[in-house]
């Protein structure tokens, strides 16, 4: 980074810091992956000097030529990867894919059916402090307390009394599978139409690891980050007869010119998630994480809906006497990045919440096997225990560097 050095040198300072604390931190949180080399060059090439409003072969602006074919391939890639029958790769993130999908096809006020943020939902789904709960009238389907589980039976009785005119299926923190086709028999059920946000398990369903939504569902949105490994961005796919609207939502609807950069990082990523071993990765992805959601069990600690079948888990602190972010806190010391996470019916507050949220797409795209989520699960568990304890927590920060110079990342 020669330039950058001569420019700004406390930027690329910051950078090797950050790539340091990468290389020897355990990336636990299960919304964050490591991209490749490949996807990095292609963020940060010359694309990036270009505008180009509007679609391909339909430009607001000259010298689209090669942007198109870019832009193309990228949808083209999406559509094999995901089997879909449109795409749009320009949303700039999840929310704003969320916001243009709603835009296209709900009028203010009207009625949407999704999942409660504090069990598994996101912010987008609908909680009253963000865009969705303010302009859409949102109403909640929730786990059950005591398996921590989606009761389909409960949606279908809140979507007939109801009416909703969008039913959504997706979540944040949720370890278990979704009934994809029940979500869809419910919402034709209703007259409703059926969006799925798969961005939390995107990357596991494009590994055929899990399934899959698309052949179902009127829509489905998914960020190309996450379990996909691939750059900060979002994609929409529909089938056909939704595709006008949804293209009409984002552009002129929502969004201005796309990040090309971006948009070619996303081709690059689907082509790797195309590739057979992709289909390895996420299989691993799914057995590290129950192997850890087991080993945590076995040591005491509640895991919400006791298991797994994607990525993440969420942990309820308490039954070890400490909060989420106390947790967080801890393991933050010893160099293992987590989140804090709300439990459902959680008492405590949204910003020191009961939980911890974890995912293991991060170190098994590192390398970790089984034996290492074991090892990391005494890790983390000795770093609770001694969490009040500096000298106890500075000797453990040494045995996390080892287990990562076992995974070497980018140094």
């Amino acid at each position: 980074m020669k330039s950058l050095k001569d420019t700004d040198s406390v930027i690329l300072d910051l950078i090797q810091k950050e790539t340091e604390r990468q290389e020897h931190g355990i990336e636990l949180i299960a919304s964050e992956n490591y991209v490749s080399k490949a996807v990095m060059e292609a963020t940060g090439s010359v694309l990036t000097n270009k505008y180009s409003e509007g679609y391909v072969g339909r430009r607001y602006y000259g010298g689209n030529e090669v942007i198109d074919e870019v832009e193309q391939l990228a949808i083209d890639r999406c559509k094999a990867l995901f089997g879909c029958e449109h795409a749009n790769v320009q949303p700039l993130s999840g929310s704003p894919a969320n916001a243009a999908v709603y835009f296209a096809v709900l009028k203010p006020g009207d009625k949407v059916l999704g999942l409660k943020l504090d069990h598994g939902g996101h912010l987008s789904h609908g909680h009253p402090v963000n865009f969705s709960g303010m302009l859409y009238d949102f109403v909640q389907y929730e786990v059950e307390e005591e398996s921590g589980l989606i009761d389909m039976g409960k949606v279908r009785e809140i979507a007939l009394r109801e009416k909703p005119k969008m039913i959504l299926a997706g979540f944040s923190a949720y370890s278990r599978n979704l009934d994809w086709k029940a979500f869809k028999e419910i919402a034709d059920e209703v007259g409703a139409i059926s969006m799925a946000d798969i961005s939390h398990v995107a990357g596991l369903i494009a590994g055929k690891a899990i399934d899959s939504p698309v052949p179902f569902f009127d829509i489905v949105t998914t960020t190309t980050h996450k379990t996909l490994r691939g750059p900060r961005g979002a994609v929409i796919m529909c089938k056909n007869e939704f595709a006008k609207a949804i293209d009409r939502g984002l552009f002129p609807g929502m969004q201005g010119g796309p990040h090309d950069h971006v948009n070619a990082a996303k081709a690059v990523a689907f082509l790797e998630a195309l590739q057979p071993e992709f289909q390895d990765y996420a299989k691993k992805v799914i057995v590290n994480a129950q192997v850890m959601a087991q080993e945590l069990m076995n040591r005491g600690y509640k895991v919400v809906s006791n298991g797994t079948d994607n990525h993440l888990m969420v942990i309820d602190m308490t039954s070890k006497g400490v909060s989420g972010k106390e947790a967080e806190v801890a393991l933050e010391e010893v160099g293992i990045s987590t989140s804090r996470s709300t439990v459902p019916f959680d008492t405590r507050k949204p910003m020191d919440p009961s939980g911890l949220r974890i995912g293991t797409p991060a170190i098994t795209t590192r390398g970790f096997t089984t034996e290492d989520c074991v090892e990391l699960v005494d890790i983390m568990d000795k770093t609770i225990q001694a969490r009040e304890n500096k000298e106890a927590l500075s000797e453990i920060r040494k045995e996390v560097v080892t287990l990562c110079k076992k995974h070497p990342l980018y140094l």
